[in-house]
């Protein structure tokens, strides 16, 4: 009896290639990613014994500990329980996810707003719920991860124009049928890069060819704009762009995501979106913690305040010392070294002097652009950025 050849060899083709990565392997050798902490308080974090001053965390504003966000949580546990186990479509939906989202569309400048239990699930949702097949996304090719999910997962057409190259993206768009459907996606705030979007010159393309609109703010949101309501209301353009997502786990001190925009476009995502459908609500704890936190941004701008403080003075640190940092205009402060072995003798050094920071290297960033990612809090003391500009000039000059 003829045998399969799958089943002559115990592990499958499939397992085999999962156990032979090349790169799976280099990550465990070098092993600079997935480190776990054994606590932390404030900017510290300890591990085996060791404290670091965590300078790539994205808890922009520091609310991460505030007493009113702490207590938040745990009154929404004592109160609505760990869970709905449940999506909001069938027995999931309860008060407090809408009086999020009310407060939330409210302070973004959009008539209304879903909550999702993850940042990643907005972003995707922001996508694959508009754009359907035989469509065009024409899309910064720099944009997060989550995003590029949600254009596989719409069946639309894609076309990349240069990074927060707005002539570009109106070159792209000169070759493309002037009647089909084309939907625009980039970011307000570029993480890796730190750039803020070019959104005037976006938004005028956008009008211009009659484009539907999709802008991620994860990194903006907290950060940009008067009281931090995003890079929309930094260029006064949240009536512009047609739909907003972004992230709790930034500035917001918590988990989850939001997509924001007129109630039509939020009715037709909850009707459309398997991201919204199938997916169990957000638990009461971590929608508290982002109530919580959206409140103190409006009702405590020394945080903001502190936030920017902290940003001037560690871009002139980083500068000073000749430093990359692919000219970025925000917290999110890359230090752009330009290979994987300088990159990792940077990072070792950093780590060497209690300093924690997060490695990125192509394909996560472009070819010549291997980078170590830093990122300023609110919550960062002078002695930390002190202490931090002792570290950089050490692995400067072993450089």
């Amino acid at each position: 009896m003829a045998i399969f050849p799958s089943r002559r060899n115990p592990k499958s083709r499939i397992a085999r290639r999962c156990q032979d990565d090349s790169v799976t392997k280099l990550r465990l050798k070098y092993a600079p990613y997935y480190y776990t902490f054994d606590r932390q308080e404030g900017t510290q974090v300890w591990r085996d014994g060791k404290s670091y001053i965590m300078l790539s965390s994205n808890d922009y504003l520091g609310l991460g500990n505030h007493p009113k966000v702490i207590e938040a949580g745990k009154a929404a546990m004592e109160k609505w329980g760990a869970s709905t186990t449940g999506a909001r479509l069938a027995n999931g939906s309860r008060s407090y996810h809408t009086e999020l989202e009310e407060e939330l569309a409210d302070y973004i400048g959009k008539e209304a707003c879903h909550i999702h239990a993850a940042g990643y699930l907005s972003c995707m949702s922001a996508v694959a719920s508009f754009a359907e097949r035989g469509d065009l996304i024409v899309v910064d090719k720099n944009v997060h991860s989550s995003l590029w999910s949600g254009i596989h997962l719409s069946g639309a057409s894609a076309e990349r124009f240069i990074h927060n190259n707005p002539d570009d993206l109106r070159d792209v768009l000169v070759h493309e049928d002037p009647d089909r459907a084309k939907l625009l996606l980039f970011e307000g705030v570029y993480s890796m890069e730190g750039h803020v979007a070019r959104m005037p010159e976006l938004m005028d393309v956008a009008r211009e060819n009659d484009m539907f609109s999709v802008m991620d703010d994860a990194h903006g949101f907290g950060v940009m704009g008067p009281g931090g309501r995003g890079t929309a209301a930094h260029f006064g353009l949240q009536s512009e762009v047609d739909v907003i997502s972004g992230s709790f786990s930034k500035a917001l001190s918590s988990t989850g995501g939001y997509v924001a925009s007129s109630r039509e476009m939020i009715d037709y995502l909850r009707t459309h979106s398997k991201q919204t459908i199938f997916s169990a609500a957000i638990s009461p704890s971590q929608a508290a913690c982002a109530l919580a936190s959206l409140r103190i941004l409006k009702e405590e701008p020394e945080h903001l305040e502190r936030l920017w403080h902290n940003t001037r003075r560690y871009k002139q640190m980083v500068e000073s010392l000749g430093l990359d940092c692919w000219g970025s205009e925000t917290p999110a402060m890359p230090i752009v070294l330009g290979s994987k072995e300088r990159v990792y003798s940077f990072w070792k050094d950093l780590l060497a002097k209690g300093v924690f920071t997060v490695i990125s290297v192509a394909p996560g960033v472009p070819p010549g652009k291997d980078l170590v990612r830093t990122a300023i809090s609110a919550r960062h003391t002078d002695d930390d950025l002190d202490k931090v500009g002792e570290a950089l000039a050490y692995a400067a000059r072993s450089l």
